[in-house]
């Protein structure tokens, strides 16, 4: 027989493989799509905010976004692997050091901003291609020797209308 816990990650990975959610944390901006259902009709409806907490308990999973809607605080509990959940989008990196930031919840205005976390790339990206730069250099080139030709024919008719006054 299966343990539970086995048929729960069964389908966590069922769902993962329909659908590509982000890696994100606690302190992370992020824009939630929603499904909602109005009838007969169907729309997505998005939520951004600021994730105050993760919960990681594999299909049990769930995580709390707070946003501020004129003027009022408003939570929201989204469970992570639910049907309801159209798409998650990190709209910025948070940089804190607390898993759970409740303590928001009593902050207002710019004490309740969150610093950006900056991601550093060290090295060179080893898929990029080399940029072949002879076509820049032969167009470069070409310009040279039209402008070189157009000097040259400037200086030419100097000396021929200089020629022509000196006879007058």
């Amino acid at each position: 027989m299966k343990n539970i816990e086995d048929i729960n990650r069964e389908s966590v990975k069922r769902i993962l493989s329909k659908k590509k959610l982000p890696e994100f944390f606690s302190g992370d901006t992020i824009k939630i799509g929603v499904k909602i259902s109005e009838g007969k009709r169907e729309r997505i409806q998005y939520f951004e905010g600021v994730c105050i907490a993760k919960k990681n308990r594999d299909i049990n999973s769930s995580f709390t976004v707070r946003k501020i809607s004129f003027g009022e605080g408003v939570e929201r509990t989204f469970a992570l692997y639910s049907s309801i959940i159209d798409s998650v989008k990190v709209v910025r990196s948070g940089k804190v050091r607390r898993a759970k930031l409740y303590y928001l919840r009593d902050r207002k205005g710019k004490s309740a901003r969150i610093a950006e976390k900056v991601k550093k790339k060290i090295g060179i990206d080893i898929s990029a291609q080399p940029v072949e730069p002879e076509k820049k250099v032969v167009s470069i080139a070409k310009e040279e020797t039209k402008t070189e030709k157009k000097r040259e024919t400037s200086i030419a008719q100097k000396k021929t209308d200089t020629k022509t006054n000196d006879k007058k």
